[in-house]
């Protein structure tokens, strides 16, 4: 999943260099390679179609993913952007199918299995920004940014193609698989039931109001009109997901931090599991409840997320996360209902690596007291289902060492330690080993 937090709304986040005059247009680009292995993990039974499977299962081979990404921007007319990001995407989860984990190891698997590669537009969107006063910032160049002077109260629109979490859910030191944490449950909020195909992008309208130490988003945005596919509905009135966050900015012991609080509702054509449940109860020789069978229509599905960062000093940092939402439904994103993380990142200026950086995470999650019941029965959701259910909250445990080797590129070693994957605590726990390169230019 390509996750850039954009200059533009990155004003609580640290500031970037900055150049010396604003530029009319802007072009970047980025690849990263991720790759992992596991170990030989305990699992007496598994579901092939949504269970990760171990090596005496047959899954010996490694999971990898390749992504690079083209930033194109330029100035239209007086406070107007228009973006547009190229994308490329190869790669393959372990088993071939992204299953078996609530939350999984590597944030760029969401666009799922693609070998040979796949070419796509990532995101064409217009940015318009409404000065309001406060006097003027300047904001560098980066990806999705061309570089310029707003005011530091203003109002900005953007309509088109871009990816949720370029808006919403942002941290400074837990946000972006690509340079920081690989989970998806410490880099985001792992019960935010965030709108995106696939490929991770959607479609919609973000309004932002800046505001002194206040920021307030807005934003509807598409989901599929049948969960879990390509098709968006880009009406943006029957499949959607809406959502408003308040960020304040602040200082403790004179060092910047930031509190989010998030809200959020979907609605989409989906099952809920009652229904499912409900259904087979009616014909019990079916087998195990299914979902699939159980789409009667529009449903709801609700939560909220805050979210936290605080720099304890200029190489030292923490974040942390809650997140719930009412889990009655199938899952457009994740198969987590409720997550809690944390976590530190530490730059590397004592020992003479002032651009390199450790980061130590954690993550527990869980799932809807709805979902266990159609788990035990035997039921399977797009991502997990073992055929049988000893229910524990999954476990994870997170650490990286990312080393700037050169200008733009780094090298970075990931370890994970997942138990109960799938809320499964007859299954696991399961190690993960990574390594990732990437550019940027």
């Amino acid at each position: 999943m390509s996750r850039i937090s954009f200059a533009q709304s990155s004003a609580e986040n640290t500031p970037m260099m900055m150049v010396e005059s604003p530029q009319q247009s802007s072009i970047h680009g980025q690849s990263t390679y991720i790759v992992q292995q596991k170990n030989n993990f305990n699992a007496p039974y598994f579901n092939s179609n949504t269970s990760l499977l171990n090596a005496n299962q047959g899954d010996k081979d490694k999971s990898y993913t390749f992504s690079a990404t083209l930033f194109l921007g330029t100035k239209l007319w007086e406070g107007a952007e228009l973006y547009y990001n190229q994308e490329m995407f190869q790669g393959t989860p372990f088993s071939t199918q992204l299953v078996g984990l609530g939350s999984f190891q590597n944030g760029e698997l969401q666009k799922g299995s693609f070998i040979p590669a796949v070419y796509y537009p990532a995101r064409a969107f217009i940015r318009q920004t409404i000065g309001l006063g406060g006097g003027q910032e300047f904001l560098a160049d980066g990806m999705n940014q061309v570089a310029g002077y707003v005011d530091k109260n203003r109002l900005v629109l953007t309509f088109g193609k871009v990816a949720s979490l370029d808006f919403f859910d942002q941290n400074t030191y837990s946000h972006d698989p690509r340079t920081q944490f690989f989970n998806f449950a410490i880099w985001s909020m792992g019960a935010y039931g965030y709108a995106a195909d696939p490929k991770s992008y959607t479609y919609g309208v973000v309004s932002e109001w800046y505001q002194n130490d206040w920021t307030l988003r807005a934003g509807r945005l598409a989901i599929p009109v049948i969960p879990n596919t390509m098709d968006l509905d880009y009406t943006l009135s029957q499949d959607y997901t809406d959502q408003i966050e308040l960020t304040h900015q602040h200082e403790l012991w004179g060092q910047p931090g930031a509190i989010r609080a998030l809200v959020f509702q979907q609605r989409a054509f989906m099952a809920s599991y009652q229904d499912a449940i409900a259904q087979y109860n009616l014909q019990p020789n079916t087998g195990a409840p299914n979902i699939l069978t159980a789409r009667f229509g529009e449903k709801t599905m609700w939560g909220y997320g805050l979210n936290m960062e605080q720099a304890l000093s200029k190489n030292i940092g923490v974040f942390a996360r809650w997140s719930w939402n009412s889990g009655n439904t199938e899952t457009q994103t994740l198969d987590v209902s409720s997550s809690l993380s944390g976590g530190v990142s530490i730059k590397g200026a004592s020992w003479g690596r002032s651009q390199d950086t450790i980061g130590i995470g954690f993550a527990v999650s869980g799932i809807s007291a709805a979902e266990i019941n159609y788990l035990q029965l035997g039921g399977s959701t797009a991502f997990i289902g073992d055929g049988a259910l000893s229910y524990k909250p999954e476990q994870v445990f997170e650490t990286y060492y990312s080393a700037k080797m050169f200008k733009g590129f780094y090298v970075t070693a990931d370890y994970q330690y997942i138990a109960n994957p799938a809320y499964n605590a007859n299954r696991g726990p399961v190690n993960f080993i990574g390594l990732r390169a990437r550019i940027e230019l």
